[in-house]
């Protein structure tokens, strides 16, 4: 087995890719004519983002992203080689500060934000 993606459900694919090209410079990776699935350019494990109503199709029950509430219980990380300035940018873009970057005991510097659906960003120097 391999870990190839991550796919993530979200009410607005577009207004999601959009987010993430601008705060966080991300590429476009693919994005279906349907504008319901689209993928980041991640390297070789890819972050997607599906459409609730195509999640839904498949079948599976599951509790919608929201800024309302509390973040769901994971997070996506990214490395970075200038955290606070990075950090700064994402915010200057959308992203909502949780936590800003602070120093951890084995020496990685560490930020979260929230995404426009509440989503948990880490952005943190390589460990």
């Amino acid at each position: 087995m391999k870990f190839s993606y991550t796919i993530i459900y979200v009410k607005n694919v577009p207004e999601t890719i959009d987010f993430y090209q601008k705060a966080f410079k991300l590429k476009l990776g693919f994005i279906h004519d349907s504008q319901q699935y689209a993928e980041l350019d991640t390297g070789n494990t890819k972050l997607a983002f599906a459409s609730e109503e195509l999640a839904k199709s498949n079948g599976v029950d599951f509790e919608l992203n929201t800024t309302e509430k509390l973040s769901p219980c994971f997070e996506i990380a990214l490395t970075s080689e200038d955290v606070e300035n990075d950090f700064d940018f994402a915010c200057q873009h959308g992203a909502t500060v949780i936590k800003k970057p602070t120093k951890k005991p084995w020496g990685q510097l560490v930020g979260y934000v929230k995404d426009v659906n509440g989503i948990i960003i880490e952005i943190c120097s390589p460990v």
